[in-house]
């Protein structure tokens, strides 16, 4: 589906990761992790470029429009599908067939009840199944979520995961929770450091390759404590180039 043979990602003339070498096939599942910084979201935005309109997009910071009830920022999922009127009438008095298809989603993700609500009333994790149900609601082939499950508790990620991998038969997600990653998708990349370090099937990583990734203990532990053994290096992390 996409290639990245020793490409450049970054912000203009600022590269944030160099000589990225990956592949991303049809169909296949990918957990992506590392600290805040590490280059996430530079790596997601240059997916989502290049994959165009094949994407479902959720970002981190969820874009929605506080202001506007939970049921106008799912349809805006699919805002260009419709004329200026049709989205003008649809403000004040909603369509019948998207209202439909927007409560049924909203059913699934757990916002029954709230189709009304301003988006700013509603509590983190509402704001989160909110964006996940407006990427869901495109019927796009491929999802790429920038942590779209960080502010909800483990039985509702796994949940909400699931509903993901139902509609998409690929997806990039961003996250942190190491266990999801492990268990929910078939493939890890790992980035540190503004390098690619891991990637590799999820089958063949373990907790501990995975809490390689993250910074070491001892810069944050408390004074008089004992600081957790220092993560090994980006090189010792396993990296595998394609797929299994």
């Amino acid at each position: 589906m996409l290639t990245l043979d020793g490409v450049d990602l970054g912000h203009g003339e600022r590269v944030v990761l160099p000589r990225v070498h990956l592949q991303l096939a049809r169909g296949e599942r990918v957990a992506l992790l590392g600290p805040s910084g590490a280059g996430k979201s530079t790596l997601l935005a240059a997916l989502r470029t290049r994959l165009g309109d094949a994407v479902a997009w959720c970002p981190q910071h969820h874009g929605l429009v506080p202001g506007l009830a939970v049921y106008h920022n799912v349809y805006m999922g699919r805002l260009a599908e419709h004329s200026a009127l049709a989205n003008l009438w649809n403000l004040v008095r909603p369509l019948r067939a998207p209202w439909g298809e927007v409560a049924a989603l909203c059913e699934l993700v757990g916002l029954d009840g709230l189709m009304r609500r301003p988006v700013g009333q509603l509590s983190g994790g509402q704001r989160q199944r909110t964006a996940i149900a407006r990427a869901l609601y495109q019927q796009r082939e491929v999802f790429l979520g920038d942590e779209p499950v960080a502010s909800v508790d483990p039985h509702q990620a796994h949940r909400l995961l699931g509903l993901i991998e139902e509609r998409h038969a690929t997806s990039v997600i961003a996250l942190h929770q190491r266990e999801l990653a492990l268990t929910r998708f078939d493939r890890v990349w790992g980035v540190r450091d503004g390098r690619l370090v891991i990637d590799a099937p999820a089958s063949t990583l373990s907790l501990d390759d995975l809490d390689a990734l993250y910074p070491d203990a001892d810069d944050t532990a408390p004074s008089g404590e004992t600081p957790e053994p220092a993560a090994p290096s980006p090189a010792s992390l396993p990296c595998s180039r394609g797929r299994a």
